[in-house]
């Protein structure tokens, strides 16, 4: 799974993971922040919410059309800068007035500009070291390995974000909204560990920076850059421009894990759990259960046997570990956090990275992998499963309003809905995310590299805007009809790209 890839992938994967960590730290807390620091309303913390994720998104293009010009390592360099200035100023307690308000949205301004600068591109980066025809074939699964790194950095950030708001609390007595800004200040120390580690591995990816060459390489850098026709051109930028068209449509329904999906495990599900279910909700047993399955994957493609022996050893060794800490604490009364769930995405795209890859490796390998646009049409489909199985575990249940006035006749469910939810949505995200990236790497005309992946984003950022959609109708529409939009919409926008997919494949 790893062999063969170039070691700027790595460097630039874990570069990236720093950086994922502390902006999904500050995310999984911060409508729940916006809420209890300054008293608002779903609706309207919804709105904040899905304005600052749709600027995260949308500046990728700015970020990507600069960097066209200006070289791509510049950009990331400014870009990380600029995040960690907006993340220092969030993690300052102003209290929760306007001028509090005020330099919430200065942060947000600061981190959203930054990371328009910092993420594209350093993808675009990515996508550059498989340009060699040495690394040509291994493409999509870089971006899938790629991909998998940034969900580490997302793994731990629930966890993060919990036990240092607990820490602001119980030791040094701070107020539940003022400990959030010890949760957001974990972002700069983490920009700082993302920082170091690009910089101290530069050497390795230098050459796909993308800076502008001195006048004497200019001739070779031209000759270097493949030559396309005007209608080759337009074929490209109208095909990923319709992929960019489905994705929107996904990324509404998605990132209803940081709102409408956030307000139903902060309402609807119950508030303890006990026996199998406790032991999932603690972030290293999740880390034992990955390591168990990249160890079971190493038996199998291990070259020696001393080395299959002791990936052997390891996966008994999860095993003993995770029966103790189930014996340990299945008869115990296990609290459920509402920002906790944000865990398990990250913990299932990173557990089933190796599975996706072997199978798409395997169809590979019987010339029947499907394309990528194929699967992000697949994806569309799994997404549509996932909103299915909340609509069929929320029949009967109160409508949100109801269910704040209810009292005692409030209903609750178990955190196995939201959990078995997490992961379809998350098969669905493996099949869409990495191949929709990798997809726009290769296919985006070459002086557009940069513009093409903003363009990605840009998708991203108009499908983060329409989240706040959940968090309108989140009040007397029953649920059962709220997780039904997003089916709607992930069915249609499959379906279009089944219409669309000769066209897209002609290209890819």
């Amino acid at each position: 799974m790893f062999e063969g890839q170039p070691k700027g992938l790595f460097a630039l994967a874990l570069a990236n993971t720093g950086e994922r960590f502390g902006y999904y730290t500050m995310l999984a807390a911060f409508v729940l922040f916006m809420q209890d620091n300054f008293g608002m309303s779903g609706s309207e913390a919804g709105t904040y919410y899905s304005s600052f994720l749709m600027f995260v998104y949308f500046l990728p293009l700015v970020g990507g059309i600069l960097a066209d010009k200006l070289g791509y390592g510049k950009m990331v360099t400014i870009g990380i800068t600029i995040m960690f200035l907006g993340y220092l100023l969030l993690s300052i307690p102003f209290g929760a007035g306007n001028t509090a308000l005020w330099a919430v949205v200065g942060a947000l301004g600061l981190i959203s500009l930054g990371t328009g600068l910092f993420k594209g591109n350093l993808q675009v980066m990515v996508g550059n070291l498989y340009d060699d025809p040495k690394y040509a074939n291994k493409r999509d699964a870089a971006f899938s390995l790629f991909y998998m790194a940034i969900n580490i950095g997302a793994l731990f950030a629930p966890t993060a974000a919990i036990k240092i708001m607990d820490y602001g609390m119980n030791d040094l007595g701070w107020s539940k909204a003022d400990s959030y800004h010890l949760a957001f200040g974990v972002a700069c120390v983490s920009l700082i560990v993302s920082m170091a580690i690009y910089f101290a591995s530069r050497s390795t990816f230098k050459h796909v920076e993308g800076n502008t060459p001195k006048k004497a390489d200019n001739k070779a850098a031209a000759a270097a850059v493949e030559e396309l026709t005007p209608a080759e051109t337009k074929a490209r930028v109208v095909a990923l421009c319709l992929v960019f068209a489905v994705v929107i449509f996904f990324w509404m329904a998605f990132h209803q894990n940081g709102l409408t999906l956030t307000y139903f495990a902060n309402e609807f599900t119950e508030k303890t759990t006990t026996g199998f279910l406790g032991t999932l909700f603690n972030v290293w047993n999740l880390v034992a259960v990955i390591i168990g399955v990249y160890a079971a994957f190493s038996i199998f493609q291990s070259k020696t046997s001393k080395a299959k022996a002791i990936s052997g050893a390891i996966v008994a060794a999860v095993l003993v570990y995770l029966g103790w800490q189930y014996a340990e604490t299945s008869a115990a009364t296990i609290a459920v956090d509402a920002k906790y769930f944000q865990t398990f995405n990250p913990f299932y795209v990173v557990a089933l990275t190796p599975v996706s890859m072997a199978v798409f490796s395997y169809l590979a390998s019987k010339g029947k992998e499907p394309s990528a646009p194929r699967k992000i049409a697949y994806g569309m489909l799994i997404a549509a499963v996932g909103f299915i199985v909340m609509a069929v575990g929320s029949m009967g249940l109160l409508s949100p309003n109801e269910q704040k006035v209810a009292g005692e006749a409030a209903q609750f469910v178990s955190p196995s809905l939201l959990i078995n939810t997490y992961l379809v949505l998350t098969f669905a995200e493996l099949f869409l995310s990495p191949m929709g990236i990798s997809f726009v790497s290769k296919v985006a005309p070459p002086k557009l590299k940069g513009m093409m992946m903003g363009g990605w984003f840009v998708a991203t950022a108009l499908g983060n805007m329409l989240t706040v959609v959940g968090s309108m109708f989140w009040g007397d529409l029953s649920l059962t009809a709220v997780w039904g939009i997003f089916v709607v919409l992930c069915l249609i926008s499959a379906l279009f790209m089944f219409v669309m997919m000769k066209r897209l494949e002609k290209v890819a």
